[in-house]
C-alpha cells in the first residue's frame, strides 16, 4: 500500500517546515491513521478516570451486599474495558507506530536524501569526509523519522488525554477544569522557554559527533598509510581531540537538560494539590461526590506523571528537530553542477569531441585549462602529454563534465554536453585511471559495474582480455567465496595495485562505450603484463575515440596524435615522429625518459 522508496519533488528546501515537508511528501495517510490511533489511545486515560469514579460512587451509594447486584452493567463495562478495550486502543496505536511509522518514513527520508547528495557535483565530496556525509544522511533520516513518532505517540496523546481531562472536570468542578487549563498554559510556556536551548544545543551536539563519525573513517580508511608512517599515535590524538568536543558539546546539552527536567517536576507537583484540593473543598460543601475526588486525584496524578513523560519526549523531539536541522544544513544544498530544466538523454554517438575554446581554472586565477582548442575525430586516438599541473586532468574531467567549463564550450558529435543529462553522457564514455577504484563487493559485482546487464560469457571475455581471469579464478575471501564471487576488501585492498588495474580495464572492456579515456592505465603493470594487455588495448581501440594520458611515452607512441600541454595551453601536437623531429617540449620529455617514464620535475615546477 505504500512506497518507502518514493522519489521527491524537486531539490530538498533549506528552511526546516519545508524541508521537514519534503521529506516526509507521501506519507501522510500513514501519519493519519497512526495519528488518530494515538488519539484514540489518549483519550483512554481520559474515560478510565471517569469509569473509577463512578465504580466509587456505584460502592458507596448502597449497601456492600447488594453491590454486585446492583451495578452489574456498570462492572461488565470496567472489566471490559481494562481487560479488552483499553488495550486494543493501545494496541493499536502500537501498531500503527511500528508497523505504519518506523519502517517506511526512515527508509523513505533516507532514500531522498541519498538521491540528492549523489546528484552532488564531485567538489561537494572533496570538501568533507566521506564518513561524515554518510553520518548527516542516516542521523538526518533517523531524527525525520523520531520526530513524527515522538508527535504522533507524545503531542497527539498528550492533546487527547488533557482536552478530554478538561471537559471532564467541568462536569465535576469548573475551577479546576480553568486551573488544568492555567496549569496546562503554564508548561506549555516553561517548555517553550527551554526547548530553543535544547534545540540549539542538540544541533551542537550533532555536528560533532558527525565530525567524530568522519575523524574515524578517515583514519580507517587510510590504516595502511598510518601503519607505513607509523602515525597511530597522531591519529589517536586527531580522534581524541575531536571526541572531546563532542564530549564537551554533549555535557552542555545535558546541563540544560538537568535544569529543565528539574524546574519541570517541581512545576508537575501543582496539578495534584490545585485538582484533588479543589476536589475536597467541592466534596465538603456538599458539590460533589467522593468519586470525584478519586476522578479528579486520578487525573491529576496521571497528567503530572504524564507532564514529565511529555516534557522528556518534547525534549527528544526538540533533540531530533536540531540534529535534523544540522543535516539540513549539509545535505540539501544546491547541486553544484546539474542537469540543465530541458535536457535531453544523449544517444549512441560516433564519438568526435571538440573543446571550443575552454578555459577552466577551479575558480582561481590560474590552473587548469586557457584557451584550450582541439577537435578530435570520431575513432581518432590521441596522446595527452604534460608535466603535472599541465591541465591533462582538467581536459578530461571536463570531457565527463565532472566540472563546467568557465568560458567556451565542450561537443561530442557537434552536441554541447550541457544540454544532456549527465548520466547519459557518461554512458557513453569508458575510464580507466591510475588510481582505480573498486566497491567491497565480488570481482563479478565490480566487473559488471561497467555493463550490468552482461552475460556470464561476456564477464569472463572481457576479464580474459584484460589480463585478469587466471588470478581471478584462484581468489578466495574470508567467508569462503571463490573465483569470480570472492570479495575485493574495501577500496580493493585485498588486490594488488596490478590486480586492481586489470580489474578497472575489464570493465571498461565490458562496457564498450564509443568513447575511452585511459588515464595511467597501464602504469600499475609490470612490463609482461603490459605487453599481453597493450595488444589486448589495441584490438579494444578499433573504432572508439581514445584519449590516454601518459607519462610513460613508449605507451602512446603509436597513437594518431600526441597533444603536448603547458600550462593549460596545447604547445605541441602530431605524431610521434613528427614531434621528435621538431626538437620541442615533447622531442625533450622522450630525451629525459629514464625506463620509459617522463621525467619532468623541472616542468612540474614550472607549471605550478
Amino acid at each position: 500500500m505504500f512506497d518507502p522508496f518514493q522519489k521527491a519533488d524537486g531539490p530538498p528546501p533549506q528552511s526546516l517546515g519545508a524541508f521537514f515537508r519534503w521529506c516526509l511528501k507521501g506519507a501522510s495517510t500513514l501519519i493519519v491513521i497512526s495519528g488518530a490511533a494515538s488519539i484514540l489511545a489518549g483519550a483512554m486515560e481520559v474515560i478510565s478516570a471517569w469509569l473509577l469514579g463512578r465504580v466509587i460512587d456505584a460502592a458507596l451509594s448502597g449497601a456492600p451486599d447488594a453491590v454486585l447486584a446492583q451495578n452489574v452493567g456498570l462492572l461488565v463495562l470496567f472489566v471490559s474495558f481494562y481487560l479488552i478495550i483499553r488495550p486494543a486502543a493501545f494496541a493499536l496505536s502500537s501498531a500503527t507506530t511500528n508497523l505504519l511509522i518506523s519502517p517506511n518514513i526512515l527508509p523513505l527520508v533516507l532514500s531522498r536524501l541519498h538521491r540528492w547528495t549523489m546528484g552532488q557535483s564531485v567538489t561537494f565530496f572533496d570538501n568533507d569526509f566521506a564518513g561524515r556525509i554518510a553520518q548527516k544522511q542516516m542521523q538526518t533520516a533517523r531524527a525525520v523519522t523520531d520526530t513524527v513518532s515522538e508527535v504522533i505517540n507524545t503531542a497527539l496523546f498528550a492533546l487527547a488525554s488533557i482536552l478530554g481531562s478538561v471537559l471532564l472536570l467541568i462536569g465535576i468542578d469548573r475551577w479546576g477544569a480553568v486551573a488544568l487549563v492555567v496549569w496546562t498554559i503554564g508548561l506549555l510556556s516553561l517548555i517553550r522557554a527551554f526547548l530553543p536551548h535544547i534545540r540549539g544545543k542538540s544541533r551542537a551536539r550533532a555536528s560533532a559527533r558527525a565530525m567524530v563519525t568522519g575523524q574515524v573513517v578517515d583514519t580507517i580508511t587510510n590504516i595502511k598509510t598510518v601503519k607505513l608512517f607509523a602515525h597511530a599515535e597522531y591519529e589517536d590524538r586527531s580522534a581524541l581531540g575531536a571526541m572531546a568536543v563532542f564530549r564537551t558539546r554533549t555535557t552542555r546539552f545535558g546541563q540544560v537538560q538537568s535544569l529543565y527536567r528539574t524546574v519541570q517536576m517541581a512545576y508537575s507537583g501543582l496539578l495534584p494539590v490545585l485538582l484533588v484540593g479543589g476536589a475536597i473543598w467541592l466534596w465538603s460543601r456538599g458539590q460533589a461526590s467522593a468519586g470525584d475526588i478519586a476522578t479528579s486525584g486520578a487525573i491529576a496524578i496521571r497528567l503530572a506523571q504524564m507532564s514529565g513523560w511529555v516534557s522528556n519526549a518534547l525534549m527528544g523531539l526538540w533533540t531530533n528537530i536540531g540534529e535534523a536541522e544540522d543535516g539540513m544544513h549539509t545535505l540539501a544544498r544546491h547541486h553544484g553542477l546539474s542537469d540543465a530544466p530541458d535536457a535531453r538523454e544523449l544517444g549512441s554517438v560516433a564519438g568526435a569531441i571538440r573543446f571550443d575554446h575552454v578555459s577552466f581554472a577551479y575558480g582561481r586565477e590560474k590552473g587548469g585549462v586557457e584557451g584550450l582548442d582541439l577537435s578530435i575525430a570520431d575513432g581518432e586516438r590521441i596522446g595527452i602529454v604534460g608535466a603535472s599541473g599541465a591541465g591533462k586532468s582538467t581536459l578530461v574531467a571536463l570531457l565527463l563534465r565532472l566540472y563546467d567549463a568557465e568560458t567556451g564550450s565542450v561537443l561530442i558529435d557537434g552536441i554541447d554536453i550541457r544540454d544532456v543529462t549527465q548520466e547519459s553522457l557518461r554512458r557513453q564514455i569508458a575510464m580507466v585511471t591510475q588510481e582505480t577504484a573498486m566497491f567491497n563487493r565480488s570481482a563479478r559485482e565490480n566487473i559488471l559495474y561497467g555493463r550490468p546487464d552482461a552475460s556470464e560469457d561476456e564477464l569472463i571475455a572481457a576479464a580474459k582480455q584484460a589480463e585478469a581471469h587466471e588470478f581471478i579464478l584462484a581468489m578466495q575471501d574470508h567467508e569462503g567465496n571463490r573465483g569470480y564471487d570472492a570479495k575485493l576488501g574495501e577500496r580493493g585492498v585485498k588486490l594488488s595495485g596490478g590486480q586492481r588495474q586489470r580489474i578497472a580495464l575489464a570493465r571498461a572492456f565490458l562496457k564498450d562505450a564509443p568513447i575511452l579515456v585511459l588515464d595511467e592505465a597501464t602504469s600499475a603493470l609490470d612490463s609482461e603484463v603490459e605487453a599481453s594487455i597493450q595488444s589486448a588495448l589495441h584490438r579494444v581501440m578499433t573504432g572508439k575515440t581514445v584519449l590516454a594520458i601518459a607519462h610513460r611515452l613508449s605507451t602512446i607512441a603509436e597513437m594518431d596524435r600526441i597533444i603536448v600541454l603547458e600550462q593549460g595551453r596545447i604547445v605541441e601536437q602530431g605524431s610521434h615522429a613528427d614531434l621528435l623531429a621538431a626538437q620541442g617540449l615533447y622531442a625533450r620529455y622522450w630525451a629525459r625518459q629514464s625506463g620509459g617514464f617522463l621525467n619532468c620535475d623541472e616542468d612540474s615546477e614550472a607549471a605550478q
